[in-house]
């Protein structure tokens, strides 16, 4: 009888079982955790398994830290030494935009299964997992049931921008957020061979639950290219339909709908997360559930994709490591790089596409004709998908850039993403090849916080340079190799310059009164028949010019010494060849 008194008393004392349900599975279907809730769930996980580890990874806009998460069988969470074992590396990142908070809810239920049941735990065997649970650590605090006008839940969510009002996705070059120099740190300690970044898509009405965004097959290195395409895109797209849920590229498109012209491949530049990861051969997808339907069936889809991704990477590790390791060897030789590219619209090819009829009918609110998609009539078609980018900006690859240390904002960026920098040890005059800004357009309106640059046209030339000792030199022949140069090269889209890093160049310092210039100018013409030949033919060429005397007096003014040589000179030098002995 005392036994049975004491084990009855042992059995009302034990601890409750741990309940292992997300906030998101707790609920209706059609809510997501709070960020409180999330980042208190993934330490419970922590606390409770040793092959997942919780830390935080840098500071968001706020001041509060951004965490990674790392799934890891043998409980291994040091970068290094995960790839020392030769694992491959998924890297995860959710909540960038928390107005789209699928990812956010299925990372939190595909790391328990990780660790829970043992037919997924296999799947870590050659993989590991790192999760940022929410990028966007402030928006996710802006908690809001209206602004993401179109979709169809969940009841609250995020908001898209964060206290500064950036969209985080458009600021892996720039990085005017404290997010995203903390990405980039992290980032660069795993090095992961495949990145995917969970959103939830706007745009036209079609039947698909999930459309998909990949690095664009162009940009890759080849090796890299061939087997993203010929091996994981393929097991992705038919895992998928294998689940019921059939995938199609991101529905970007020309035309009334989806089905007039087809699909156009999305061109992700270095803004973009994907594209900063390109920067480095690492595969990215950005997938993009359809905001139409319920909220349930999305967070399903993230997480079978993202599950699919695991299982694909670690059954075709040999295959990835080898194209990876073979783009990295090969950036060390390549020697041109593409900066800018444009679609070529006369190469498709077919995609299956589950779409809805458009159709118009009188609006209720001006009377004119409207569109609407008809979902009593679907169809399944195969339609045209445009994904061939030709380049239209190439560069020959320098040997090495010189950096004055002047520039430290763009420093401080080529340090966070792994750039390998040296220093001048003493003053010195070196001879390199320097650009002259001759032509730029420069947006209207601010974007992202930034005046952008486009269509920058260059003239460059050879010329001696004053250097400082402890001036930067960034030689080539390190991994960041494309980062540099698609950074550091003016022309190129989200270059430094583009992003106006560099704006104190375009701005001239000194200058002239006329009424005094006028006799220094006649005496240059006399002195230098040559300079009187040249203004006389441009009087020649161009009557305008011919008529305005201040137009005259500013190029003769141009031409002398007297024009400062820094006015649209672009402060970093291309090195070309040569040793330089003075570098520490």
């Amino acid at each position: 009888m005392l036994s049975f008194l004491l084990s009855t008393l042992l059995l009302t004392s034990a601890p409750p079982k741990t309940d292992w349900r997300t906030p998101y599975e707790r609920g209706n279907g059609n809510t997501t955790t709070t960020y409180a809730e999330c980042i208190r769930y993934y330490q419970q996980l922590d606390a409770a398994y040793p092959e997942i580890t919780m830390r935080a990874a840098g500071f968001s806009d706020n001041g509060l830290p951004l965490h990674e998460v790392v799934v890891s069988l043998d409980g291994d969470a040091d970068p290094a030494s995960v790839r020392a074992k030769g694992r491959r590396v998924v890297f995860i990142q959710n909540g960038i935009h928390p107005g789209e908070p699928e990812g956010i809810d299925a990372a939190m239920m595909l790391a328990r299964d990780y660790v829970q049941q043992k037919k997924l735990r296999q799947q870590l065997t050659h993989v590991t997992l790192v999760i940022i649970p929410v990028y966007n650590v402030d928006g996710s605090l802006n908690r809001n049931s209206t602004t993401r006008t179109n979709q169809n839940g969940p009841e609250s969510y995020g908001f898209r921008g964060n206290p500064r009002n950036l969209d985080l996705n458009r600021d892996y070059i720039k990085q005017d957020s404290r997010n995203a120099r903390s990405f980039a740190q992290l980032f660069q300690r795993w090095q992961p061979d495949v990145f995917v970044d969970t959103h939830t898509s706007n745009g036209a009405d079609y039947q698909h639950v999930m459309t998909l965004i990949a690095t664009q097959k162009d940009k890759l290195h080849p090796a890299l290219s061939q087997y993203m395409q010929r091996q994981l895109l393929p097991a992705l797209y038919s895992g998928m339909a294998k689940r019921n849920t059939p995938m199609t590229p991101y529905v970007d498109f020309e035309g009334r709908t989806p089905d007039a012209r087809g699909l156009r491949g999305f061109l992700e530049t270095p803004r973009y997360s994907t594209g900063y990861t390109t920067l480095f051969n690492t595969i990215g997808f950005v997938t993009e559930t359809h905001m139409l339907k319920a909220y349930a069936p999305r967070v399903k889809a993230q997480y079978d994709f993202l599950e699919l991704l695991v299982q694909a990477v670690g059954q075709q590790k040999d295959a990835l490591a080898q194209a990876r390791t073979e783009a990295q060897q090969q950036l060390q030789t390549q020697t041109t790089f593409p900066l800018a590219w444009k679609l070529d619209t006369t190469a498709a090819e077919k995609t299956a596409f589950l779409g809805y009829e458009g159709r118009l009918k009188p609006s209720d609110v001006s009377g004119q004709p409207r569109l609407y998609y008809d979902r009593k009539a679907p169809f399944s078609r195969q339609i045209p998908y445009y994904n061939t980018f030709r380049p239209t900006v190439q560069v020959q690859r320098p040997v090495a850039y010189l950096i004055p240390q002047a520039w430290g904002e763009v420093v401080d960026r080529l340090r966070l993403s792994g750039v390998q920098l040296r220093r001048l040890r003493r003053d010195t005059t070196l001879t390199a090849e320097v650009y002259y800004i001759q032509d730029y357009k420069t947006g209207q309106r601010p974007y992202e916080g930034h005046y952008l640059h486009s269509a920058v046209e260059l003239r460059p030339t050879q010329q001696p340079l004053a250097f400082r000792q402890g001036d930067y030199v960034a030689l080539l022949d390190q991994p960041a190799a494309r980062y540099l140069i698609e950074t550091l090269e003016p022309q190129a889209t989200d270059s430094f310059f583009a992003w106006g890093f560099f704006d104190g160049i375009l701005q001239q310092k000194e200058y002239f009164s006329d009424y005094v210039f006028e006799d220094v100018a006649a005496t240059l013409l006399r002195q230098d028949p040559a300079l009187r030949e040249r203004l006389e033919k441009l009087k020649q060429q161009n009557p305008a010019f011919a008529a305005s005397g201040a137009a005259q007096l500013d190029w003769i003014y141009r031409q002398s010494p007297h024009y400062e040589q820094t006015h649209l000179r672009y402060p970093v030098a291309r090195w070309l060849g040569g040793a330089l002995p003075t570098v520490e």
